[in-house]
C-alpha cells in the first residue's frame, strides 16, 4: 500500500515545487515583422562594428515592465492584464532616429510616448501581484525606447554614439496587442506566456468576460 502511495506523493511534491519556482517576466510591444527585420539589420550592423553581444539575439521589442514572480501567480497576473488589454485601444507607435542612456545604452527613439505611458500607468495597477518580495519589485520602463545595444563598454558606447547620433531611422507600427514573455530559471530563451489583444471594449463587457 505504501509503495502505491509513493508515486502519487512524488507527483504532488513535484507539482508543488514547480508552483514555488520563480520565473522572470517581460511585458512587451512587438513591431510588425518587416519593421523587426529592419531593426535586426541595424542591430547586426552595430554588432559587426563594435562587437557588442547585446546587439544580437532575441527579437526587437519595446519593454513595458520586467518582474520576477512565482509560477503559481502567473494565472492571476494574466487575468488582470487581460482585463486591461480588453479595454485598451490599439495605437500607433512612431520611431525616429537614435538616442542614448549615457555610458551604456544606444536605442531607437520612440516619439509617440503618450499612449505607451498611458498603458504603463494602467499596468501599474497590477504591480502588487508582480512584486515577489522587497528585493524583487517590478521595474516599469517610464522612458519608452527600443534598444539597439545595452551594457556597452565605455569605448563601445563612445564610438557607437559618435556614429549613431548622426544616423537617421524612421518606422512605425500599430500596437494591437502586448506579449507576456516568460523565462524559467536556468533558461536563456524567452517563451510567450500570453498574447493580450487590445480590444477597446467598455468596462461592462470586460467584466462580463472576466466573471462570466
Amino acid at each position: 500500500m505504501q509503495q502505491a502511495i509513493k508515486p502519487v506523493a512524488a507527483v504532488l511534491n513535484e507539482n508543488y515545487k514547480k508552483q514555488l519556482a520563480t520565473n522572470e517576466y517581460m511585458l512587451v510591444l512587438n513591431p510588425r515583422e518587416e519593421l523587426c527585420n529592419r531593426i535586426q539589420r541595424v542591430k547586426k550592423e552595430f554588432y559587426d562594428a563594435y562587437q557588442a553581444p547585446t546587439a544580437i539575439g532575441g527579437k526587437p521589442h519595446l519593454t513595458l515592465v520586467r518582474f520576477t514572480q512565482l509560477d503559481l501567480m502567473e494565472e492571476r497576473i494574466v487575468q488582470r492584464l487581460r482585463t486591461i488589454s480588453m479595454g485598451f485601444c490599439p495605437f500607433k507607435v512612431e520611431l525616429k532616429d537614435f538616442g542614448c542612456f549615457p555610458s551604456h545604452t544606444i536605442f531607437i527613439n520612440v516619439t509617440s510616448k503618450l499612449p505607451i505611458r498611458g498603458l504603463i500607468t494602467e499596468i501599474k495597477d497590477v504591480q502588487r501581484l508582480m512584486r515577489l518580495d522587497k528585493d524583487h519589485k517590478p521595474h516599469f520602463i517610464d522612458e519608452p525606447h527600443l534598444p539597439i545595444a545595452r551594457k556597452l563598454l565605455p569605448w563601445q558606447y563612445e564610438k557607437g554614439w559618435l556614429e549613431y547620433s548622426n544616423k537617421s531611422f524612421t518606422g512605425r507600427f500599430v500596437a494591437d496587442s502586448m506579449l507576456l514573455l516568460r523565462r524559467r530559471a536556468g533558461d536563456r530563451a524567452w517563451q510567450i506566456a500570453e498574447r493580450l489583444v487590445f480590444q477597446n471594449l467598455p468596462v461592462s463587457t470586460r467584466q462580463g468576460d472576466l466573471f462570466g
